[in-house]
């Protein structure tokens, strides 16, 4: 199993997907995390699933949500880095 370690970026990015579904529905957030939960899980068990998006980074989608999670591989550490995760919305949350 690999250790899963989030960027500031990815953080961030985490928290204004979060804030706007609570500005929403707090149901609706709470499914937003525990399926982007269940992504991170899947990638922490294999981290392969996802295929190669751009240069050596990969994107899993999150379930029944317009995110991507955006990650790179260590297969040295079993580190896998948390970049981003992304809105595939034309228009930012915000």
């Amino acid at each position: 199993m690999f250790t899963v370690v989030f960027s500031p970026d990815a953080i961030t990015d985490v928290e204004e997907a979060v804030a706007y579904y609570e500005s929403k529905q707090i149901e609706v957030t709470n499914q937003f995390i525990a399926h982007l939960q269940t992504t991170l899980n899947a990638i922490r068990r294999n981290p392969y699933f996802a295929s190669i998006r751009y240069d050596s980074i990969r994107c899993a989608q999150v379930k029944k949500f317009p995110f991507l999670v955006h990650y790179h591989i260590d297969e040295t550490n079993s580190i896998v880095s948390i970049l981003a995760v992304y809105s595939t919305h034309q228009e930012p949350l915000g």
